[in-house]
């Protein structure tokens, strides 16, 4: 009787993330067109002073705990492999190493949580506000679709900022923590850009655009949602927040995680092992 509770319940979970994730990927498509499509001039730039905005205040006012971030990030990984490499002969492989930690899997994972943490919560607190004050409602009354002048310019945005974060991200752990590095574990300069030029390909850049161009998508379109679903009370609003945050995090990951999961098994196929 358990089991078949158990089994219940997990089919009952698994029907709702797929209604939850219908209902994102057609906010998505919905908001896209209806951006893309608006035709008056006016209103276009209108739009275009909200993703500003929106650019602003997720992109570079979130410079600064990047920054300190991917210092203390690129400092610890690159004096813990260089050191550990040096002892085994395997100097050689510390720019593929660093590609694959960085690059591929802490740059966009990090960037994704720090704009979690703070635009995320932001904009779904946001939208709840205007919800509950009936902002939306009036931009209705007037002809404007909240779609195309208030999620549209936010997704837009959130993209492109998620985007430049994650190559800022990338650039100062890799080089800015390359400088401290040399008053701790020195190495030559030469050897430590050319390792890394040599390492990246086409397929990192690749990985690197989709995971941050998807998780900029999930994380606004996420927000955007559960803060419009909020009714009537104020109350509503902290918990539409919350709500937004976590389903943020887990899809982000999740994405993440799958696709890395499948590059890597694609390698060890190429290799023979699979």
């Amino acid at each position: 009787m358990f089991i078949l509770t158990y089994i219940d319940s997990v089919g009952k979970r698994f029907v709702a993330v797929i209604k939850y994730t219908i209902s994102i990927w057609t906010m998505v498509y919905i908001s896209m067109r209806s951006g893309f499509s608006y035709n008056k001039k006016h209103s276009f730039v209108e739009i275009l002073k909200v993703i500003g905005a929106q650019i602003y205040f997720t992109g570079f006012q979130a410079l600064p705990i990047i920054t300190t971030l991917a210092l203390i990030t690129g400092t610890l990984i690159i004096i813990q492999t260089s050191a550990q490499l040096s002892k085994v002969g395997g100097g050689d492989m510390l720019g593929n190493l660093l590609v694959v930690l960085i690059i591929r899997e802490l740059g966009p994972l990090m960037t994704a949580l720090v704009v979690v943490a703070r635009s995320g919560t932001a904009v779904a607190s946001e939208l709840g506000n205007m919800k509950v004050n009936s902002e939306i409602e009036a931009l209705e009354s007037m002809g404007i679709d909240p779609l195309s002048y208030i999620v549209f310019p936010r997704l837009v945005g959130g993209i492109i900022s998620v985007v430049c974060l994650a190559l800022y991200f990338c650039f100062i752990a890799l080089f800015g923590g390359y400088l401290i590095c040399q008053f701790i574990h020195p190495i030559a300069f030469s050897f430590y850009f050319d390792s890394i030029a040599y390492a990246i390909s086409r397929s990192d850049v690749f990985l690197f655009l989709i995971k941050n161009i998807f998780s900029g998508g999930m994380i606004f379109t996420i927000c955007c949602y559960q803060g419009l679903l909020v009714k009537q009370s104020f109350t509503e609003v902290p918990q539409v927040t919350t709500k937004a945050v976590v389903n943020s995090i887990l899809y982000t990951v999740s994405f993440n995680s799958t696709v890395s999961l499948l590059v890597y098994l694609k390698n060890l196929k190429e290799l023979g092992i699979l």
